[in-house]
């Protein structure tokens, strides 16, 4: 049996919601349905503007007790709160920070943990202490090598939700009715006019630095995201990048599409 990795990620936090109408009043603004969850179950969304761009991701777990923890990027949580509070007006929602620390936890048999519902190989999530034998450096690693986009390559206000692969990995709900930016997101998928994609690069060495440019021959294809000795994320244009020499920082890069992104 391979062994359970177990890491906690500092760079999130979680705000629990409660209240009759937590489901209801959420429903309304993600991308993800959640008036269908379940206690136990964990989804993956985002807040997106009014435009159609992420502003923040999340996920949403719902706890036994009725209501739901949700597991956002700990530098947005005030900001993420206070848009909440702004959009619950006469809804019967509680939204308040908690202390909860996050975990993730991958590559043995993980129970009574919420799945990370993106990829399989990807784990599970915590909330809660647990006891850690790895770090948040060695989560990204292993998402960036399971070909998953993060946070640091989405940015905020900067990136349409199918860019990121959001529609891949469990993170938009076409069929759940209106949501905030759901006009320009769905007028996207049904056109597929999609354009750009956020795909894994090879190379040799250290990762260029994040905004490098990525270059067919003497055309921009794109630009590196967040990436380690070896391995990046970039966002590139589809049209430019099948068959041709592509460079970033003048050094060939690989193109690696994963079995899950069509």
């Amino acid at each position: 049996m391979s062994t359970l990795t177990v890491a906690p990620l500092a760079s999130r936090a979680v705000i629990a919601v409660s209240g009759p109408d937590w489901k209801s009043f959420l429903q309304g603004l993600l991308t993800q349905d959640v008036e269908a969850i379940q206690p136990g179950e964990l989804r993956f969304a985002a807040l997106l503007t009014p435009q159609g761009k992420v502003l923040y991701d999340l996920f949403v777990a719902a706890t036994e007790d009725g209501g739901a923890l949700l597991d956002v990027a700990a530098e947005h949580r005030a900001a993420i709160l206070t848009r909440l509070i702004m959009y619950r007006l006469r809804a019967k929602a509680t939204l308040e920070a908690s202390d909860l620390p996050v975990f993730a936890i991958w590559g043995g048999e993980a129970s009574g943990d919420y799945v990370d519902p993106r990829l399989p190989g990807l784990g599970a999530r915590a909330y809660g202490e647990r006891e850690a034998n790895a770090d948040e450096e060695a989560y990204e690693a292993h998402r960036l090598a399971l070909s998953a986009p993060g946070p640091a390559d989405w940015g905020s206000e900067a990136t349409y939700p199918i860019e990121a692969n959001f529609d891949l990995l469990a993170g938009i709900d076409f069929k759940k009715g209106c949501f905030v930016g759901q006009e320009t997101t769905s007028r996207m998928k049904r056109r597929g006019t999609i354009k750009n994609r956020m795909l894994p690069i090879t190379f040799e060495g250290p990762a260029p630095a994040f905004g490098t440019e990525v270059l067919a021959g003497n055309l921009r294809a794109g630009e590196v995201l967040s990436g380690r000795d070896g391995r990046a994320m970039a966002i590139l244009r589809l049209d430019r990048i099948e068959g041709a020499d592509l460079t970033a920082d003048g050094r060939p890069v690989t193109v690696e599409r994963p079995a899950w992104l069509a």
